[in-house]
C-alpha cells in the first residue's frame, strides 16, 4: 500500500505539472506576442501547414525521440520510448488547453497581452517546478539535450541555451521563408527564454523544501 501511494503521489504532482504546462503554452499563444522556445516549431507548423497544435506537438516529440535514438544508438535506453506516450498525452493537453482559451475574446490591448504573457510564463515555470522532483520520464525536449550533453560532454545547461535558441531560430527562418511573417517567434519569446528560468529559480527557493517534503512524507 505504501508503495502505491508513493507512485500515486509521483503521478499526480508529475501529471499535474505537465497540464499546468500546457495551460501557460495556451495563454502565450492567446497573448500573440510569440511563444516560448520549448512549443515555437510544433506552434509553427500550425501557423504554416494548419496542423493542429497539439498533434504538431506529438509529432515533434516523436520526432526528438528519434534524434534520440540516431545520437545515443546503441546507448539509447528503450526505456525512453515511453517519452513517446507522455509526448502525446502533453499534445491532447496542449488541444484542451487551446481549446479552453478559445472562449476567451482576443485583446488588442498591448497591456492585456503582456499580463497573459507573463502569467504565461509563471504557469510554465510552474509546470516545471511540479513536473521534474518526481522524476518518472522527462519531456523529449529535455531527453534530447540529455542526449546530445553525453555526448558531446558539454554542461547540459549549455546544451539547453543552443537548444532553445536552434529551435527559435529554425522557428524564424521557417516561419519567414513560407509565411513571411515571424509567426511563432516575438517578443514574447525573448521574454519567456529569460522570464521561465529566472521564475523557476524563485519558485524552487521558496516553494521547494515544501514541495520536496510532500514528496517524502508521500513516500
Amino acid at each position: 500500500m505504501k508503495l502505491e501511494h508513493k507512485i500515486v503521489t509521483r503521478m499526480f504532482m508529475y501529471i499535474t505539472g505537465l497540464f499546468v504546462m500546457t495551460i501557460g503554452i495556451a495563454i502565450s499563444v492567446k497573448s500573440n506576442l510569440g511563444v516560448s522556445p520549448v512549443s515555437s516549431i510544433p506552434y509553427t507548423m500550425t501557423c504554416i501547414w494548419g496542423i493542429e497544435m497539439g498533434k504538431a506537438t506529438i509529432l515533434f516529440h516523436c520526432f526528438l525521440v528519434l534524434l534520440q535514438v540516431v545520437l545515443l544508438r546503441k546507448n539509447y535506453k528503450f526505456k525512453n520510448i515511453s517519452q513517446i506516450v507522455v509526448g502525446i498525452m502533453f499534445g491532447y493537453f496542449t488541444t484542451f488547453c487551446n481549446w479552453g482559451v478559445s472562449f476567451f475574446p482576443d485583446s488588442q490591448n498591448i497591456i492585456i497581452r503582456m499580463c497573459m504573457l507573463i502569467i504565461s510564463t509563471l504557469l510554465l515555470a510552474l509546470g516545471i517546478f511540479l513536473y521534474m522532483p518526481p522524476e518518472i520520464m522527462p519531456l523529449a525536449g529535455e531527453g534530447t539535450i540529455q542526449a546530445v550533453a553525453d555526448v558531446s560532454g558539454i554542461a547540459f545547461p549549455k546544451v539547453k541555451i543552443g537548444f532553445d535558441v536552434s529551435m527559435v531560430t529554425i522557428s524564424l527562418i521557417t516561419c519567414l521563408t513560407f509565411i513571411k511573417s515571424f509567426g511563432s517567434v516575438g517578443i514574447g519569446t525573448i521574454i519567456a527564454a529569460v522570464l521561465v528560468g529566472l521564475e523557476l529559480w524563485y519558485i524552487t527557493k521558496y516553494f521547494g523544501s515544501m514541495r520536496d517534503s510532500w514528496l517524502k512524507n508521500n513516500e
